[in-house]
């Protein structure tokens, strides 16, 4: 009689044994797959295309960025905490070799899991050849050379008017020309949207918001800045041919090269008899940069000076930089090359 309760007693407890575990493997098999809730983990060298990207992140997380405070692309120098947080990145977001040099090294070193965007070389991205001639230096830059593919009838507004043609060697500062920034906008939103499947939705809202907002931003420029086009100006280095192109104001030619390279004797005297032959209205200095170099090409004319700030060097990082940055420009020149009254 007890062997005989004893067995069903184990036989009871077996059998509860087998409907929990199959009640278990269901609910399982129908659980929704767990979501990587890691916030995302974005490097980006420059202010200008860190606003961008902040913008596209906002409410998932906020890029690393690289190149802060006053510091200039051309002449950055990256520290062990700068590579190990490249190293450690989902993305790594850069405009190209070329124009942030410190990335070469770095980038040849990059793991595996590091996905490398290179801006330079985007869909939808436009990229115009650093100009040359009598008033822009011959330029030595490399590294771009592999995009001259991109279709330059894609701009509305080609360099053709400028002097000269830095044919294979392409300028970096793409992020001046607002359809350039829209399509940064599109193909960062993109790869994010691959990279973190979870946060697609709200990158695609974003995206859309910041593409609307770099409209009416470029609207509100060509405006601003119709008065004063065909007005000779002189920029301190040649950075800013994207937004010239793009609200028809090229410059007539610029003092120097890079920020980091001094210019000659020479060559100071040839801008200085071309501020005199164009009676241009002004010299444009930029931030940081030996402002007495403008100060010596001005003298003895009737050009007035001003600062320009490409980079967004005496901006503070954010998603609204971008768009400061531009307003900045455009007010700068438009102030600069309007008469005193």
């Amino acid at each position: 009689m007890f062997e005989k309760f004893a067995a069903h007693a184990a036989h009871r407890v077996l059998r509860f044994f087998a409907i929990a575990t199959s009640a278990i493997a269901a609910s399982a098999m129908s659980a929704p797959a767990p979501v990587h809730a890691a916030e995302p983990n974005v490097v980006v060298t420059i202010k200008p295309v860190h606003s961008l990207v902040t913008a596209i992140m906002a409410g998932a997380g906020t890029p690393h960025l690289l190149v802060d405070g006053a510091a200039s692309p051309h002449t950055f120098t990256l520290k062990p905490s700068n590579a190990k947080a490249i190293q450690q990145a989902d993305v790594f977001i850069r405009i190209s070799e070329s124009l942030e040099p410190f990335t070469r090294r770095v980038v040849e070193a990059l793991p595996s899991k590091v996905k490398l965007m290179s801006l330079a070389e985007a869909k939808g991205v436009t990229l115009l050849p650093q100009r040359t001639g009598a008033t822009f230096e011959a330029h030595a830059h490399s590294g771009e050379h592999d995009h001259d593919a991109h279709d330059h009838d894609d701009h509305d507004h080609d360099a053709a008017g400028h002097e000269g043609g830095g044919h294979g060697v392409q300028d970096g500062h793409i992020w001046l020309d607002p359809k350039n920034a829209q399509a940064i906008v599109a193909a960062v939103a993109a790869e994010l949207s691959a990279t973190y499947p979870q946060n697609a939705e709200l990158f695609a809202k974003n995206a859309a918001e910041v593409t609307a907002k770099i409209d009416a931003l470029s609207s509100d420029l060509q405006a601003q800045l119709s008065p004063v086009r065909g007005k000779p100006f002189i920029v301190f280095h040649d950075a800013t041919q994207y937004f010239e192109s793009r609200f028809e104001i090229p410059a007539a030619g610029s003092v120097t090269v890079t920020p980091d390279a001094q210019p000659s004797a020479k060559r100071l005297t040839e801008v200085r008899k071309k501020i005199a032959s164009l009676s241009a209205a002004c010299v444009f200095a930029e931030p940081g940069f030996q402002p007495k170099l403008v100060a010596a090409v001005t003298d003895g004319t009737t050009a007035r000076s001003g600062t320009l700030d490409p980079e967004g060097a005496t901006l503070t990082a954010g998603p609204e930089l971008y768009f400061d940055l531009m307003r900045n420009l455009a007010r700068n020149i438009s102030n600069c090359l309007t008469p005193a009254t």
